[in-house]
C-alpha cells in the first residue's frame, strides 16, 4: 500500500465515527462505538507506519529544534504531510468523541461543536467549552434525567 492510498483509507475511515455522533448521538450503538479506543489504535497505527517511514536524518533535527522554515520543507514531503495529516485525523475525532461523551453525560447540545471539530478541531473544541460555560450560565440545571441519574449513581459506587 502507497502512501496516498494510506492517506485516503484514513480519510474514509473516521468519515462513520462523525456521522454516528452528529446524527445519531442518541443511538445506543453509536455511544458503545466512541467509548471504544480501537478507532484510535488503528490510526495510530497509521500514524506510527508513515512517522517512522517520514524520518530522515534531517527531519529529525528539524523536529528535535522546530523552526518555521524547517517545519515548513519537512511537511513539503508527500509521507511528512501524511503522517501530519493523519496526526490531525486522529487528534481531532478523539477531541470530538470526548466533546460528544461530555455532552452525553451532561445534556449539553453539541452538535455544532462536533460539526466544527471535524472541519477545525479547535475551533470545536472552543466552541464545546463555551456552550458549555454559556449553559452553566443560563442553564444551571439543565442536565438530561440520564446524566443526573447516571452522577448519582457513579458517586454511590
Amino acid at each position: 500500500m502507497n502512501i496516498s492510498q494510506l492517506f485516503d483509507i484514513a480519510n474514509i475511515f473516521v468519515l462513520p465515527f462523525w456521522v454516528l455522533m452528529i446524527f445519531l448521538p442518541k443511538w445506543k450503538f453509536t455511544r458503545r462505538v466512541m467509548e471504544s479506543y480501537l478507532p484510535f489504535v488503528v490510526l495510530a497505527g497509521a500514524y506510527l507506519y508513515l512517522f517512522v517511514n517520514s524520518i530522515t536524518p534531517e527531519n529529525a533535527a528539524a523536529l528535535s529544534n522546530p523552526q518555521l522554515a524547517d517545519i515548513a520543507r519537512f511537511f513539503g514531503d508527500e509521507t511528512a504531510a501524511a503522517t501530519g495529516w493523519i496526526h490531525f485525523l486522529v487528534m481531532d475525532l478523539f477531541v470530538g468523541r470526548w466533546i460528544y461523551l461530555e455532552g452525553q453525560k451532561t445534556g449539553i447540545w453539541t452538535i455544532h461543536s462536533i460539526a466544527l471539530c471535524l472541519f477545525a478541531g479547535p475551533l470545536g473544541l472552543l466552541s464545546h467549552i463555551l456552550t458549555y460555560w454559556i449553559s452553566k450560565a443560563f442553564f444551571p440545571n439543565s442536565q438530561t434525567s440520564e446524566a443526573v441519574v447516571e452522577e448519582v449513581v457513579s458517586s454511590s459506587s
